[in-house]
């Protein structure tokens, strides 16, 4: 197992392109950034470089300055918008050597919306580049009200219809204990569809082992299943994100 820093929550004090020099002096060697898209591609890369980190992860598509729902996947009526603006995320990615790509399904329920977001899945993976895998990830009400993909069990539903190699499961287990109340039993259930973990504690989105996660359980599951992916750290640090990297030592 691999450690990774989200940069879009980890070092909240530091401007964002001095996030990643804070990264690599923390010891790791992957980020994510969830919407890169404020600043060209090449500042980005730029800073990964200069510091010796890979980007493996942003978020799609681009989000909605005008107020709108993260996400649009699984809305019928966006579903001409989806295949534009998913295309302007592709041409980030491939800049950005981005190994894996979450599409955001929008709010949404019912059959309509099912079919909209398995639809849209297909068409994006029979397109994107080369080397990049698209994520499926549940997200808990509580967090994202009404948002479509809200159980690890419609996102296994999804997988199966869409049914092409380069589209997974991205586990979170803040979302999977808010959903489902016990993030390990959903891994363990969920693990052969699992491209992609990311860490954050439970009700509140803080550092590992400040709420009802299990994590050394966690990480022992992990470990039995073989995973030898990126864990990646996407949580609310507190004071200062340092004292908050006790879980690197676990993965």
């Amino acid at each position: 197992m691999k450690p990774a820093a989200n940069l879009t929550l980890l070092w909240p004090e530091l401007p964002y392109l001095d996030r990643f020099a804070a990264a690599a002096k923390a010891g790791f060697t992957a980020v994510e950034v969830l919407f890169p898209y404020d600043l060209a591609a090449k500042e980005t890369l730029r800073a990964c470089v200069a510091n010796g980190l890979q980007l493996i992860l942003i978020n799609a598509p681009p989000p909605n300055y005008t107020g709108g729902a993260q996400g649009f996947a699984a809305v019928p009526e966006q579903a001409a918008r989806f295949r534009v603006d998913i295309q302007r995320s592709f041409r980030y990615a491939t800049a950005l050597k981005v190994r894996y790509l979450h599409v955001m399904a929008g709010n949404g329920q019912g059959a309509l919306a099912r079919q909209t977001f398995i639809d849209n899945l297909i068409w994006a993976a029979d397109i994107a580049p080369k080397g990049l895998t698209l994520t499926v990830e549940p997200l808990n009400p509580v967090a994202m009200p009404g948002y479509f993909m809200n159980d690890y069990a419609l996102a296994a539903d999804v997988l199966r219809a869409v049914n092409r190699p380069n589209v997974g499961l991205q586990y979170d287990s803040y979302h999977a204990q808010m959903i489902h109340g016990d993030a390990v039993a959903v891994f363990d259930q969920y693990k052969d569809l699992i491209v992609h973990v990311q860490l954050g504690d439970a009700p509140d989105r803080s550092a590992p082992g400040t709420g009802t996660v299990d994590f050394p359980a966690l990480f022992a599951a992990l470990r039995r299943a073989g995973y030898r992916g990126w864990v990646s750290g996407e949580y609310v640090p507190g004071p200062r994100t340092e004292d908050s990297l006790g879980w690197m030592t676990l993965s």
